[in-house]
């Protein structure tokens, strides 16, 4: 009898963690309700490296399509110093280099330092590599690992982060990121980095304290850039006209490679993955550049080769929540037939400061005779997940439509990150980490099958 009351206690106390909605579930999890509040300059996470015009700031991304390439960037502040990235294998005695490229830039009354970007080529796959910048002057040692070849059935793990901004939460987030047992390779990051442009002028001593901030992680694993509507920095009442002008200076992303016009939309392939970038800011009306090199772009995914497909971009296309409510509806309009032809897998996107995971659903019935407008269960339509819950001095959306829509099968307004585990070309395991949590405990959790290779339903609970 005791045996039963309990068994019977267990399962109210896991009942009750969720309030059953409309849709899916909206989590009962409450956080404390304070402030997001930016750490001071002072903070250790914002720590100028010692040493004579020392490197900061230094991070990587993929730098070609296939995943043999890397490209490392770097700030210093005295003076240029050396172009040259030194670079070696673990257990190899030959030591390479490669020579990139500075540049500087203005905005209002700020002068950046000297921003070095510099590409290795030729790496060798699922191989550890040493390399140094700073040669010749104050040096510094960092490693990362080229992924494996790209193939339908090799394991490869990502990181999933988005609008992290450089506050306690933000530092909160990344050490959740970085202790998780479910290592990620690779951070797939879904748009606004630094929020330099929520200070006075858009202050851009924001911008190289977020990159010090960031260095620990971006430093030895590739950061796969989304912009945001934070990475615009449009003000044209201080004389700042060109838009995402510190990011493009900044960071660099390998879209030449992948035939697009623009740093901002771009693909490449990591492990089994075929991984599309979109920018939600800038033009993709019919005709544009960015429409054009999409509707070219999905021909060449090869499922044989690269089974997962992927999307990045920021603002959300299925959104409950009141924050940036349907800010994303042109854009979902326009592409969501292609998405649903093509049966990507998932769509990860940020903007809203909260985390939402949706049922495999579709809107492509409408026109404006027929007056279809419902999202409707799709077997062929890849789940759409929010997760701009990074930690930013916006503080958290809190606020949310009700009653629960159908297609949204879990939200929560809490910080964290996830973790999207590839396993084969079948299956995929997505876990959703809140802060408050232990560094292992998944708040959210969902087994994802293959729309190509396994398109059997894995979001049973909503019925259109």
């Amino acid at each position: 009898m005791k045996s039963y009351l309990f068994s019977i206690l267990i399962l109210g106390l896991i009942l009750n963690s969720f309030m059953l909605c409309n849709g899916g579930l909206t989590s009962n999890f409450v956080r404390k309700v304070e402030k997001s509040i930016d750490m001071p300059f002072d903070s250790d996470v914002f720590r100028v490296p010692p040493g004579y015009n020392a490197p900061q700031q230094v991070h990587i991304t993929q730098g070609d399509v296939e995943g043999k390439a890397v490209i490392v960037s770097w700030v210093t502040q005295e003076a240029p110093g050396s172009n040259t990235v030194l670079y070696w294998k673990e257990h190899s005695s030959t030591k390479h280099k490669a020579h990139g490229k500075t540049n500087t830039y203005k905005f209002y009354n700020y002068t950046s330092g000297y921003i070095h970007h510099c590409t290795i080529r030729n790496l060798e796959y699922d191989s550890k590599y040493y390399y140094v910048v700073g040669v010749g002057q104050t040096e510094r040692k960092f490693w990362f690992f080229a992924p494996p070849k790209v193939g339908p059935d090799v394991p490869y793990t990502f990181g999933l982060i988005g609008d992290l901004g450089q506050t306690f939460d933000s530092n909160t987030t990344l050490t959740h990121y970085e202790k998780s047992s479910k290592k990620g390779q690779a951070v797939l990051f879904v748009g606004d980095l630094s929020y330099a442009d929520n200070y006075p002028n858009h202050d851009n001593s924001r911008w190289d304290s977020w990159g010090r901030f960031a260095e620990r992680s971006t430093a030895y694993q590739p950061w796969i850039w989304t912009t945001g509507n934070h990475e615009l920095d449009f003000a044209p009442e201080i004389g700042e006209n060109k838009p995402f002008k510190p990011f493009t200076h900044r960071y660099r992303t390998p879209y030449r490679a992948s035939g697009s016009t623009e740093p901002f939309w771009y693909s490449i392939k990591r492990g089994p993955a075929y991984i599309i970038v979109l920018s939600s800011y800038s033009a993709y009306g019919k005709y544009t550049p960015q429409y054009t090199w999409l509707e070219e772009e999905f021909p060449k995914v090869n499922r044989t080769e690269t089974p997962w497909l992927i999307v990045l971009n920021h603002s959300p296309w299925y959104n409950s929540y009141d924050y940036h409510y349907m800010e994303g509806e042109t854009m979902r309009v326009m592409y969501e037939p292609w998405f649903v032809k093509n049966k990507v897998d998932i769509v990860f996107s940020g903007h809203v400061h909260a985390y939402e995971r949706s049922e495999r659903i579709s809107n492509i019935a409408y026109n404006v005779v027929n007056g279809i407008c419902s999202p409707a269960k799709d077997q062929s339509a890849p789940v759409y997940i929010t997760i701009g819950d990074g930690g930013n001095i916006e503080g958290l959306a809190t606020k949310m439509t009700e009653p629960q829509p159908k297609y949204s099968a879990f939200r929560e307004a809490s910080f964290g990150h996830a973790i999207l585990s590839i396993k084969n070309r079948t299956h995929a395991h997505y876990g959703w980490h809140r802060n408050q949590d232990g560094y292992a405990v998944e708040a959210d959790t969902m087994w994802f099958y293959n729309r190509f290779w396994h398109p059997i339903n894995d979001s049973p609970s909503f019925s259109s």
